[in-house]
């Protein structure tokens, strides 16, 4: 059988300010065109369909509708849990009646792990969950961590589990050695929200979310498919896409990766002002994507962002090369007094700690007349 794989929706997400509805719409319409060409026997969504507990109405919106033609018009069975960001009562709601269409919606955690059958394949359902919330539901008080949880919750599942049929792990957490982004929110302080991928061992595929990139873990049978779309400027270099999976009797299958491409791209500029605002250089660029902008530049420039925006009207975030470097060299640097050098002695050591600059002549010459005006006013 063929079921695709999807997870991270983060639907009614804010990106530096920006409502990202419309943009998710465009992915999710051509997601949808991709089930239609690929007409798999499920699809499988592991986790955050929204970006937040109290989504927007325009959210619900626009899960309800994604839904419904995937569900309804095009009667494909879906398989989905709820994520750390999702709220598990909300996601819960109706799922009694949308088990009659096929569409099997698991918000909250439950003692029964019945599997559901679809094409001979069996689909395991884990969603999000606190380790004490888990400790609560299997009455262990040895659980106390996301690792002792989810190898709780496996034991349950294998206490019946048929070794002889595929076996499918739809879950959402954070696998030891996976690669995070700015855009995940952690799971717990230290590595306590982590789980070792042996768990999974008993599962001819596991269908993870949490992690964003489609490359965050190596692993023959643990994947992850990534978010649905870039969600921060960390993720700029990933290729976001969605996971076909087709599966034998055996267990065994075959994973293609099909790329979804947003309307508007998020990505990074570096460069000096005058470079980034020459046509020569901008009308070979997508100008309409979502852009962080690096400038080069020294010293002090006007309204940097205004004149940015009237060339790329998406700049999200700006920054400064040398006022970031800066930075980094003052807060490592610790100043100490050396009697035996001159006071330019001492500030050409400054600088050279502060900045990655040269101390050139032209200041040297400044900064010597300085030292020697201010001397004679102050009468030193």
């Amino acid at each position: 059988m063929k079921f695709i794989h999807t997870a991270d929706w983060h639907l009614g997400k804010i990106v530096h300010g920006i409502h990202m509805t419309e943009e998710q719409r465009e992915m999710l319409v051509q997601f949808v065109q991709l089930v239609e060409e690929e007409q798999p026997d499920a699809v499988i969504i592991a986790g955050d369909l929204y970006d937040r507990s109290v989504p927007p109405t325009e959210a619900v919106e626009l899960l309800d509708e994604i839904l419904f033609k995937i569900n309804v018009e095009m009667k494909i069975p879906v398989v989905a849990i709820a994520g750390n960001h999702d709220s598990a009562e909300r996601l819960s709601f109706g799922t009694s009646w949308y088990k009659q269409s096929r569409l099997f919606i698991q918000g909250k955690l439950s003692a029964d792990f019945t599997p559901v059958q679809i094409g001979g394949v069996n689909f395991y359902s884990i969603p999000y969950a606190e380790p004490g919330t888990v400790r609560y539901l299997l009455d262990d008080s040895s659980i106390h961590s996301h690792q002792d949880a989810m190898k709780a919750l496996v034991g349950k599942i294998e206490e019946k589990l048929n070794p002889n049929e595929p076996n499918v792990l739809v879950g959402h957490a954070f696998v030891l050695g996976g690669k995070t982004s700015d855009s995940e929110r952690s799971l717990s302080v230290g590595g306590s929200g982590c789980v070792s991928a042996d768990l999974f061992d008993c599962f001819h595929y596991t269908a993870m979310g949490h992690l964003h990139s489609p490359d965050a873990i190596k692993h023959p049978k643990v994947y992850y498919s990534g978010s649905l779309m870039k969600y921060s400027f960390s993720e700029a270099k990933q290729k976001k896409a969605v996971s076909v999976i087709e599966m034998k009797e055996d267990g065994t299958f075959e994973l293609q990766c099909r790329s979804l491409k947003p309307r508007n791209d998020m990505r990074e500029l570096s460069g000096y002002l005058e470079e980034l605002l020459d046509p020569s250089f901008y009308q070979s660029q997508r100008i309409q994507d979502y852009i962080k902008v690096t400038l080069l530049d020294e010293g002090t420039i006007l309204d940097p962002m205004g004149k940015l925006r009237q060339v790329y009207p998406n700049i999200l975030h700006l920054e400064r090369k040398w006022d970031f470097t800066d930075l980094k060299r003052k807060q490592s640097y610790s100043a100490q007094r050396d009697e035996k050098k001159s006071e330019l002695d001492l500030f050409q050591t400054f600088y050279s700690n502060m900045t990655d600059r040269s101390f050139d002549d032209s200041k040297l010459a400044v900064m010597t007349s300085v030292i020697e005006k201010t001397k004679r006013e102050g009468d030193f």
